[in-house]
């Protein structure tokens, strides 16, 4: 029996986008519109503005519909704040989708206060809004696992963070999302800017979304289905298990590793490899398989797992 990863039998195209940026209607450098012409005239197909939705700054929902064309896209977002994580500081939820009414939270600064929302409510209500949600930067916000299987209406870890790469060494978000995917939480990982252009921290991580068209909804709906691997450089072609090899189809990368739960994981390792067979026999029966490639540059993609147990992954949204 073949699984294949649903990004690659999903109708349409690949669309490049980044999921976390900031503007001057946070603590971003740029204004809205600049950081706009920035992605554009760099290829990428689509952006969403993540100002930070606390009270210091207004609760931005940053309105970039004016910004679109014919052949760049917006999706309107913002990076909530509400509650504390186990280290007493302030969680961080990317929120990819909102509508502009979003209802503020009581956060009225990064410093969590009392009665406010919980990270899980404020993630479920941006959920029941529509939005495609993530938890941000784990490594960066010193995130236990514990605060993390809080967040139950989440999609999506953030597994690489282009700004916490630059900033502070702490670009990591997969140990966290191991751990969830190993308790059974159908998870999907994305890499990001967090781009501030205050450093060089753009341009350094995004997604490649399956859709039909280059629009918010069709971009949306394949977000909360899996649609999408997450890149710095290297293209995923196909990603699929025959019995037990994982068969990967890609731009020329070097290495090809297989990853499960536990210790589980096999790399196969080459010249210029486009097409790479993984044996699975490392992964000690893992339930899940993901793939990361790496370039002859030392740049990574990486798959969404892979379920190998019977039926569909559950989506949330």
């Amino acid at each position: 029996m073949t699984l294949r990863d649903p990004a690659f039998t999903a109708p349409g195209r690949f669309w490049r986008g980044n999921l976390h940026t900031h503007s001057t209607n946070s603590d971003g450098v740029l204004p809205p519109e600049e950081v706009c012409r920035r992605y554009r005239a760099e290829g990428y197909d689509f952006l969403a503005l993540t100002d930070h939705f606390v009270g210091l700054w207004g609760y931005p929902i940053s309105d970039t519909t004016g910004y679109r064309t014919n052949d760049f896209t917006t999706i309107l977002g913002a990076e909530l704040h509400s509650g504390a994580m186990a280290n007493g500081e302030l969680w961080h939820i990317l929120a990819v989708g909102l509508p502009p009414d979003f209802k503020p939270s009581n956060s009225p600064h990064f410093t969590p206060v009392a009665g406010q929302e919980t990270a899980a409510q404020i993630a479920q209500r941006a959920v029941d809004a529509g939005a495609f949600v993530a938890i941000a930067h784990p490594q960066w916000s010193g995130l236990t696992l514990e605060d993390a299987r809080g967040v139950t209406a989440a999609h999506a870890v953030e597994i690489y963070n282009h700004g916490c790469a630059a900033g502070c060494d702490r670009p990591d978000g997969f140990a966290i999302a191991d751990l969830l995917l190993t308790e059974g939480r159908h998870l999907t990982m994305v890499a990001t800017d967090d781009a501030h252009f205050s450093e060089p921290d753009f341009f350094g991580g995004w997604v490649m979304v399956k859709a039909q068209e280059n629009t918010p909804e069709s971009l949306l709906a394949a977000l909360k289905a899996g649609h999408f691997y997450s890149s710095q450089g290297p293209e995923l072609r196909d990603v699929r298990i025959e019995g037990n090899m994982v068969v990967v189809e890609s731009s020329a990368v070097v290495s090809v590793i297989a990853i499960g739960w536990g210790t589980g994981a096999k790399g196969v390792h080459g010249h210029s490899m486009t097409r790479t067979e993984v044996p699975l026999d490392r992964l000690n029966g893992s339930p899940w398989v993901r793939v990361a490639v790496i370039d002859a540059a030392g740049k990574r993609a990486w798959s969404n797992p892979i379920w190998r147990e019977a039926g569909a992954n559950p989506r949330r949204g």
